[in-house]
């Protein structure tokens, strides 16, 4: 009797990522998803060289990977030394995809089976005329959310329905799809300054955009429905590439190293009494601005939970470069007293604490956040509705879709866009007691975060929209399984 025919085997998906700790941990929790739901085999393809911090960052989501079910592979340090000293990190970033792309090419003809797609994310774009060259389809992944997405596609039509010579501006505000409009001011400063050399790069990442066969968003539909919704009907006109809300991607607790005290003070607090209070990886505030929230929070009268970081001295709001939980201590430039005065009702910690777990635990009530999408997803996976303090990178327009569509966050006047950039301490107090205690907006604002909590929930679990999205896309994977590169 003959064998019977052995089942082809899944399809393999290379996902590349760049080096920032918000693009690697999303891709991980993507690859984790399509092996263990999905039925695909998986790589996830990190950079080194650019700085220590960042290779470190990229290496323990990686350590985190199952290794038993999803690849990881580094790969090896190009050299930037002729990059013009103090370029933007966009352009760094760029510019090492780019000369990588010898060495993506070199490993991807050496997996045996072939690929059966190319996953980059957004930095990454360039993969995907790798892709091409391969023959292998090619998806962009987007670790913000469709909002970004809409935005750089506005970009690119204003840019190319000008004639040439022509500069044109936006309308502001600028509308992304429906009743869904945004300030201009709350736009990247990037697509703002056409003086800026990242500008001419974003415009050449949105006309690649346009040869992807799809794009996989760390969204979900419920989040940005209208937004969601105008990029279906496009793809369905033939008038932009397939958009699939695939998340969200949340690490799990488990990924967090290590205990920590913040954990044991928050089993002290009543439930729902802490605003936890932090700013990522990178964020960073002025000497100034630092004072000024540590009065606010002690004005509010409320617990918390606050995450301190060195105050930036040269006007820069983030730092991608370097470790900050080995920084000297930067509880030394909070107000003199200001420890003693807080002592029981709230808790500085340096640097650094698990976020996820915090985010998660019964007394967090509340999250002064600076709006980069994973912390955004993490919150409201968890139900908690944010004060939106947006800094740098596409934040502004984060917290634009939190408190103008998704409205679970609460957003200062001066941390809007066009704000003069200091929120003041009345202002902190203020918007901490609004989002805290009883009230229309407060009150608002914990209610949709509970709904957008049973929603995302909703979204990822087997038969959830975003499972769908994912399902459908593996699905052409698995029709287009390549054989091995000749």
């Amino acid at each position: 009797m003959d064998p019977s025919p052995r089942s082809p085997p899944p399809p393999h998906v290379v996902l590349v990522a760049s080096p920032c700790a918000g693009h690697v941990m999303p891709m991980a929790e993507l690859a984790r998803r399509l092996v263990a739901f999905h039925g695909c085999a998986a790589t996830l393809v990190t950079f080194s060289g650019l700085a220590a911090s960042l290779d470190a960052q990229s290496a323990a989501v990686a350590a985190s990977l199952p290794a038993s079910s999803v690849a990881a592979v580094t790969l090896p340090e190009v050299t930037l030394d002729d990059v013009p000293a103090g370029a933007n990190i966009a352009t760094l970033i760029f510019e090492l995809v780019r000369r990588s792309l010898p060495n993506l090419r070199q490993f991807l003809r050496s997996i045996g089976g072939g690929v059966a797609a190319l996953v980059p994310d957004f930095f990454c774009g360039v993969v995907l005329d790798l892709a091409v060259e391969l023959g292998v389809p090619g998806y962009l992944f987007l670790p913000p959310n469709v909002a970004s997405l809409a935005c750089m596609r506005r970009l690119v039509e204003l840019h190319d329905g000008a004639a040439p010579g022509e500069y044109r501006d936006f309308s502001d505000p600028l509308h992304l799809a429906g009743d869904v409009t945004i300030s201009v001011a709350d736009l990247p400063i990037e697509f703002l300054d056409r003086s800026n050399p990242v500008f001419g790069q974003l415009i050449d990442e949105g006309r690649r955009h346009r040869r992807a066969d799809g794009f996989l968003v760390n969204s979900f539909a419920e989040m940005e429905p209208t937004i969601v919704e105008d990029f279906k009907k496009a793809a369905a006109e033939g008038a932009f590439p397939p958009v699939y809300p695939v998340g969200p991607f949340v690490r799990s607790s488990s990924d967090e190293p290590g205990e920590s005290a913040c954990l044991e003070w928050l089993d002290r607090q009543p439930a729902g009494s802490v605003v936890f209070v932090s700013f990522g990886s990178a964020g960073m505030l002025s000497v100034e601005q630092t004072r000024e929230l540590a009065a606010g929070l002690e004005m509010s009268g409320h617990r918390f939970l606050w995450v301190v970081r060195m105050p930036s001295h040269d006007g820069e709001s983030y730092d991608f470069g370097t470790d900050h939980r080995n920084d000297d201590d930067p509880l030394a430039w909070l107000p003199d007293g200001f420890l003693e005065r807080t002592r029981g009702r709230g808790l500085a910690i340096a640097s650094w604490a698990p976020q996820v777990r915090v985010l998660s635990h019964p007394a967090t009530a509340a999250f002064v956040s600076h709006c980069g999408w994973n912390s955004v997803l993490e919150s409201v996976s968890a139900g908690v509705p944010m004060v939106a303090w947006p800094l740098y990178a596409e934040q502004k327009v984060n917290a634009a879709i939190l408190t103008e569509v998704a409205g679970v966050a609460l957003r200062p006047a001066a941390a809007r866009g066009g704000g003069d950039g200091v929120v003041t301490r009345e202002e902190v107090a203020a918007a901490v007691r609004e989002l805290m205690d009883p009230g229309e907006k407060g009150s608002a604002a914990r209610r949709r975060a509970r709904e957008m909590q049973a929603a995302a929930a909703r979204a990822r679990s087997p038969g959830g929209a975003s499972h769908r999205e994912l399902d459908e896309v593996a699905g052409k994977w698995k029709q287009t399984n390549r054989a091995p590169y000749e």
